[in-house]
């Protein structure tokens, strides 16, 4: 399959190589075709090349977004309605505010969320939200936790979910029991504002390798 990944920071770097070595081609987006960086961490990779936003997602069949999220519309605007148009968009971005003395907060949340904006701004992509609330370690291979643990998922188009699920099980090792649906679109508040608790765990665990675990009667 071609697939498109949005972004060049270390969640994009992760599933692009998790992709790759389970023989997908995928392309890099990223604003800048030449940076040198990507250029010399995606020549040591097989099946990955490198474009601009606009030629990874006119490339790709489904299409990663995982930039910081204060350059997820500005890296979706550039990448081009046209070519975002009835794709399923994976939008693993969160609304992270980092410009206060280096502690983070949510430029979005509680009515609204960065998922729904991008669903409004292109309304014939397929937007699902999730891997928003992992590490990317655990995101391309949740084994490395033992025992059970959970991955949310929200869209509004439910056969984009249920492709995605199967992206997700057959790529990355996910199991059915595994997620957790939270409905459309607006169930991405609640994964987005899942972060903070996130952040926080990770600063008192000084470990960010942890998931969530939903417990329910038997």
């Amino acid at each position: 399959m071609k697939v498109a990944v949005l972004g060049t920071g270390m969640v994009g770097q992760t599933i692009a190589t998790k992709l790759a070595s389970m023989q997908h081609s995928v392309m890099i987006g990223s604003r800048d075709r030449n940076n040198p960086k990507a250029k010399e961490w995606i020549g040591k990779v097989p099946k990955l090349s490198l474009g601009t936003f606009a030629e990874a997602a006119q490339f790709a069949e489904i299409i990663f977004i995982c930039t910081l999220g204060t350059g997820t519309l500005p890296a979706l605007k550039l990448a081009g309605e046209k070519s975002l148009a009835s794709k399923i968009l994976i939008d693993v971005s969160n609304p992270l505010d980092f410009s206060k003395n280096n502690q983070p907060s949510l430029f979005v949340c509680n009515t609204d969320s960065l998922a729904e904006q991008i669903q409004r701004i292109y309304p014939k992509t397929r937007v699902v939200k999730t891997l928003n609330t992992l590490n990317s370690k655990v995101m391309v291979n949740p084994s490395t936790l033992t025992g059970p643990h959970n991955l949310f998922l929200a869209g509004n188009d439910e056969n984009a979910k249920q492709v995605v699920k199967a992206f997700l099980e057959d790529n990355f090792g996910w199991t059915p029991t595994s997620f957790i649906d939270l409905g459309d679109i607006t169930g991405a508040r609640s994964a987005e504002m899942l972060v903070m608790l996130w952040i926080r765990l990770w600063n008192t665990l000084q470990n960010p390798v942890f998931n969530y675990n939903i417990v329910t009667p038997t």
